[in-house]
């Protein structure tokens, strides 16, 4: 007899709504079983919508005995106070990033979990892609041979409009910005891909400084849409093969490349791009150079491939990361990606945005 699924409830109605709850519908482990938002008239639309209980109340939700575990997507500013209750409360998490403001919130975290042995673990969407995957098994299997040089071109224009109206997204204190947004992805990446981040230095700007306050009249904007990193990662967690990192973010490119990853070693070189600024799944491609040769299009290990996909190309990943937690969860395996990887990632994106090098 197949045991119970685990009750799950989401806090935050943008992300939870669109691309949490049709994932959670997709893993059979997991259940929704409520949902959470701070203002009334939001939490009751989508109570109608999805047939679903609904707390405005945190302690509330926290109490109910059907919730076992909660997906946290809120804005990123609250995640730390909700998540460290919720853990107390005896609730394992899923936390969409970035996990926290500050690296040593994070760790306090970590430290939580442990004590409670509780599985966390953060929607580190791309190691679930499938051709991500695929370039990390390569990568593993020496396709490059030894890394020499990374670079991450990751150029995005959803920000790239100057009438954008202003949101949490334009104020640094609140987790806004391209650090938040794309420089926690591609830390985890590139030290799951090539290995642990060590130094980081960075050249971060504003480059629309106002936007239209919803309220009427210009707010400014003080979080970075623009950062340019350099960093060294320490090949297959050997901090005696430093590898150069360049990579460069912003979501101000009205008609930028997306996203390229380019590894080159001592055997080969390794390219997965994409220019689809819509989709994380849709229109990614792989290639890869034997040493003296030309780029190959790589195809895709049947194993790795999803079971089911969807329109939007951002349920299928999270999907399999809400498969890996719920496993996890059942079984105490550790959670990865999880907190030890969010702590990282964390710790990098502090190292950004404490940099001096700010226009």
């Amino acid at each position: 007899m197949s045991p119970q699924p685990i009750g799950v409830a989401v806090a935050g109605l943008g992300f939870g709504e669109k691309v949490h709850l049709p994932a959670l519908a997709a893993a059979p482990d997991l259940q929704a079983v409520a949902l959470w938002h701070p203002r009334q008239e939001r939490l009751d639309a989508a109570k109608a919508d999805h047939g679903l209980k609904g707390y405005s109340d945190w302690d509330a939700l926290l109490a109910d005995p059907a919730v076992e575990a909660v997906v946290i997507a809120t804005p990123p500013a609250p995640r730390f106070a909700l998540a460290r209750r919720a853990l107390e409360a005896g609730k394992h998490l899923l936390l969409e990033k970035p996990i926290t403001l500050h690296a040593d919130q994070a760790r306090e975290l970590q430290r939580l979990a442990m004590e409670r042995g509780l599985s966390v673990g953060v929607d580190y969407e791309y190691r679930a892609v499938p051709l991500f995957m695929q370039a990390e098994r390569l990568l593993r299997a020496g396709a490059v041979g030894t890394p020499w040089l990374v670079k991450l071109d990751w150029l995005m224009g959803s920000r790239a409009d100057p009438q954008r109206g202003w949101n949490w997204y334009a104020e640094a204190d609140q987790g806004g910005g391209v650090i938040g947004a794309l420089g926690t992805h591609a830390f985890d990446m590139l030290a799951w891909l090539v290995g642990p981040v060590g130094s980081v230095q960075a050249l971060n700007s504003v480059s629309i400084p106002q936007r239209p306050h919803p309220e009427g009249g210009l707010a400014p904007v003080d979080a970075p849409d623009v950062s340019l990193v350099q960093a060294n990662l320490h090949w297959q967690g050997r901090p005696d093969m430093p590898v150069p990192a360049q990579v460069s973010l912003s979501s101000v490119s009205r008609c930028g490349r997306g996203f390229c990853l380019d590894v080159t070693g001592s055997e080969g070189s390794l390219v997965l791009s994409s220019s689809n600024q819509k989709d994380y799944v849709h229109g990614f491609e792989l290639q890869h150079a034997a040493l003296g040769g030309g780029l190959k299009e790589v195809p895709l290990d049947a194993d790795l491939a999803f079971n089911q996909n969807w329109s939007d190309g951002r349920i299928a990943p999270v999907a399999r990361v809400l498969g890996w937690w719920a496993e996890s969860i059942r079984h105490g395996n550790p959670m990865i990606p999880g907190l030890a990887e969010g702590v990282m990632s964390r710790n990098a994106c502090d190292q950004v945005e404490a940099s001096l090098a700010h226009i």
